[in-house]
């Protein structure tokens, strides 16, 4: 039976994810979110005007052309055309922004605060500068170190997370094999996702900027992808940032992208005409943990969510676990197995069957999004169900996000 405060997810859309320096190194980071955010209220036919909302992940201001205060939300849906009276919040909870945006914006749904929300969020590694520190009031003659912010990517007070995720996983039995297994079937599935079309719903096109003679090129798929990805060959990459099992290969890119969500409720859908929605969203849970456990949260949430709701594993037909890692969705699902006694290769089925960030990129802020985004169109080709989306973010943030497609 239908419940009118029910919350649906009526759009959903995201860019190709660029590779580090690839098709989208020179794209303005507020553009970027533009073409999602106006792309999802399109494809809604909804009014761009009755956005009352956005709540936008973008955890490097750095990447904009207005380094402090940049307010990329506000910015980002004024040139794509939403009201200049939305409301909106630009956000910082690293890797699971994009999800900790839907479940913000679940919120204000819920409390009247809007009928009609947007969320997601976006990334540029590839327009990240170099850092000039202590050079403001500093005027001693000599040399000045520029520093990158991108190299051990981490958190300067804490271990690099390659290192926490290596460490987490020798702990539990995650071998370096595994996870460089892992990573080629990821590519293999992604590229048998992009073979059968099955991203062409999500993806916007995105046309690149023409070299000089050169026509402009549409980007169509993600460029992290690797149709000559091998386990031998992962399997000769040095480990990274003093990592006892990640390396390159087995971790996905520094990408550039941006994905969205228009969210709202059943009866304000039914109001505006909307025939069906792509998703219901169901319930969610926002955790966090030791610091050093980043590679355990995604599981850990699944399992809070499944307590949450009541339902096990045999009422959710697919998972999506974020490949921050490869280890990342490993370790999840061994903690998921053991604590509900089911095999391994059940989950492992059922879990990122086109591939994950290792293959389509991981652009960290829009990442949630687009996880919920891949899930609800698979999960209508499947013919409906319920799945879980799940994600870790920097010193051990968690969400995962529970969907239903009738």
């Amino acid at each position: 039976m239908m419940n009118k405060n029910n919350i649906v997810m009526i759009g959903a859309a995201r860019t190709p994810f660029g590779r580090y320096g690839g098709s989208l190194k020179d794209a303005d980071v507020y553009d970027l979110g533009a073409i999602t955010m106006r792309e999802v209220v399109r494809r809604a036919h909804a009014d761009p005007t009755a956005v009352r909302e956005v709540f936008w992940g973008m955890g490097d201001n750095s990447s904009c052309k207005d380094v402090v205060t940049s307010i990329a939300a506000r910015q980002s849906l004024l040139k794509a055309g939403l009201s200049e009276e939305t409301n909106s919040c630009s956000l910082d909870k690293a890797c699971v922004s994009g999800t900790s945006a839907i479940i913000y914006a679940i919120r204000g749904l819920k409390l009247g605060e809007s009928k009609l929300s947007v969320a997601g969020g976006v990334q540029s590694f590839s327009q990240v500068p170099y850092i000039a520190r202590n050079m403001r009031f500093d005027k001693r003659i000599g040399n000045r170190l520029l520093e990158d912010p991108l190299f051990e990517a981490g958190y300067k007070d804490f271990n690099p997370v390659s290192a926490d995720a290596g460490d987490r996983a020798i702990a539990n039995g995650i071998t370096r094999e595994m996870q460089d297994r892992w990573a080629v079937r990821s590519h293999e599935r992604y590229g048998e996702a992009l073979a059968a079309n099955k991203f062409v719903d999500e993806i916007i096109p995105y046309e690149c900027a023409a070299k000089k003679g050169e026509e402009p090129k549409l980007l169509t798929y993600d460029e992290q992808y690797r149709k000559d990805v091998t386990y031998e060959k992962l399997s000769k990459l040095p480990t990274i940032y003093g990592s006892k099992t990640v390396t390159a290969g087995n971790a996905p890119g520094l990408n550039d992208g941006s994905a969205a969500v228009l969210l709202t409720t059943e009866a304000y859908a039914e109001e505006i005409g909307v025939d069906r929605s792509l998703c219901a969203i169901v319930d969610s849970v926002s955790m966090c943990a030791r610091p050093d456990c980043i590679a355990d949260v995604p599981g850990w949430a699944i399992l809070r969510l499944l307590e949450k709701t009541g339902l096990s594993l045999d009422d959710i037909k697919l998972i999506e676990i974020n490949e921050a890692f490869a280890v990342m969705p490993l370790l999840s699902l061994k903690h998921v197995a053991d604590e509900k006694g089911v095999k391994l290769e059940t989950l492992y089925d059922a879990t990122n069957v086109n591939g994950g960030a290792i293959a389509i990129g991981h652009a960290n802020c829009a990442t949630g999004a687009r996880l919920v985004l891949t899930l609800a169109n698979e999960l209508r080709r499947r013919g409906g169900g319920y799945g879980i989306a799940a994600i870790c973010g920097g010193l051990a943030q968690g969400d995962a996000i529970l969907i239903k497609v009738e």
